[in-house]
């Protein structure tokens, strides 16, 4: 006998029992971000190599570890999106919108070779919202409102926002020189990660997990300290928007993006229900990143949702939204009533095009075929058998309350549309 196929190890099967929760999440989110205006954009899981290298940086664990890439038969260098924004970028670009202002969000895979654990996968879903072409704080204030009402539309609680401003080029360069004179005063107390990117990227040394560095790195010289004047006034406006809407957040001079294309405001939604994994959404602007990839300079915002998460944390606080139930379940016994009960459904599914029905299918009894309709968790279970057939009506049963009554045909999509 061969041996069975398993999946490959961090890239998991979501089963029927699961979707319908997923399915009520995303048409949730869905519904939120067209709510302000935000539009769909797909575009492949498969992009060039080098539009990861060229946005993310060469020297980055994705890039660097754990970008999953190949060369086609082309001898072209192919790797599956490890993170959306960039392919969203490149997709603008390419299709000349950016010409004028956008709003966008687009859901799917994602994929890093990385260890798995819960809450990080090697295949994980994101949900990723982009805007393009806006210079002012309004539109930093509006993802931040709206990752809000996300959670409120959820009925999510436990998550606390964060928020820094990382300033201009200019600032952030200056800041660096800084930053790397303090780290090489402390070398000996840096860990082995640090010591990588001490030259490389040391604001990533900042968002060390290791509690070993925290001392260090909260003695660290600030970054918001260093602003430059534009970029000050832009989160102190950012700030006020929040604060006359009465969202509350935090402060935090150790958020930080490693890029050099991301500017002025980042933030990030935690929460302390899933361990190590406590961010749930992380968003920021990267004013810098078409001019890196080639194109006019364009002003630009996002952020990304990871759906894993964000399902893990809403059933962790007992939010997790209840997925739409079945309608109908429909019963038939005998040969006559099988061949009527397609023709019932199928007419029903005419009047009634929002309706759930299920059919049941693979013969057997009436209570075998009735333990089918109670598991499939329908309102309703329609019976029908010879002498309905024969009468042409059709009995009614509601699961709930166990009543049944008997219908006609003919007044069974107004009864059920009732």
């Amino acid at each position: 006998m061969a041996e069975i196929i398993r999946s490959v190890r961090g890239m998991n099967d979501i089963l029927p029992e699961k979707t319908p929760y997923w399915q009520a999440v995303e048409q949730t989110l869905k519904t939120v971000l067209s709510g302000y205006g935000y539009q769909e954009i797909r575009f492949p899981i498969v992009e060039k190599t080098e539009l990861f290298s060229r946005s993310i940086g060469e020297v980055t664990d994705i890039v660097e570890k754990e970008m999953y890439s190949f060369t086609d038969r082309n001898g072209d260098s192919l790797t599956l999106r490890p993170e959306g924004t960039a392919g969203c970028v490149r997709a603008a670009m390419e299709n000349g919108l950016l010409n004028q202002t956008q709003r966008l969000w687009y859901m799917g895979p994602m994929f890093r070779h990385e260890r798995p654990q819960k809450g990080r996968y090697r295949q994980f879903h994101q949900i990723g919202v982009e805007a393009y072409g806006f210079n002012g704080p309004d539109i930093d204030a509006e993802m931040i409102l709206m990752t809000a009402r996300l959670w409120k539309a959820l009925g999510l609680t436990g998550v606390s926002l964060q928020l820094n401003s990382l300033g201009s080029t200019e600032a952030r360069l200056a800041y660096r020189q800084e930053l790397v004179a303090y780290f090489e005063a402390h070398k000996a107390q840096i860990d082995e990660d640090s010591q990588r990117r001490l030259y490389s990227n040391p604001l990533r040394i900042l968002d060390s997990k290791n509690p070993d560095m925290q001392t260090l790195n909260d003695a660290a010289p600030k970054l918001i300290d260093h602003l430059d004047d534009e970029s000050r006034e832009h989160f102190e406006q950012l700030c006020r928007t929040l604060d006359k809407v009465g969202i509350s957040y935090e402060v935090n001079p150790r958020l930080v993006r490693g890029l050099d294309y991301y500017g002025k405001t980042v933030f990030e939604w935690v929460t302390d229900q899933l361990g190590a994994q406590g961010t749930v959404c992380a968003g920021g602007r990267y004013d810098g990143l078409v001019a890196q990839l080639g194109g006019k300079g364009a002003t630009a915002i996002g952020f990304a949702i990871g759906l894993e998460r964000l399902i893990a944390l809403l059933e962790a606080t007992d939010a997790l939204p209840e997925p739409e139930q079945n309608d109908v379940y429909l019963v038939a016994v005998g040969e006559a009533a099988a061949a009527e009960a397609a023709l019932l459904a199928e007419s029903l599914r005419d009047e009634l095009p929002a309706l759930k029905l299920i059919s049941h299918c693979g013969g057997g009894s009436f209570k075998s075929q009735f333990k089918r309709a109670d598991r499939s968790g329908a309102r309703w279970t329609l019976i029908l058998g010879e002498d309905e057939v024969a009468n042409k009506t059709i009995g009614v049963k509601t699961m709930a309350t166990g009543e049944q009554e008997t219908i006609s045909w003919n007044e069974l999509a107004s009864y059920l549309n009732k």
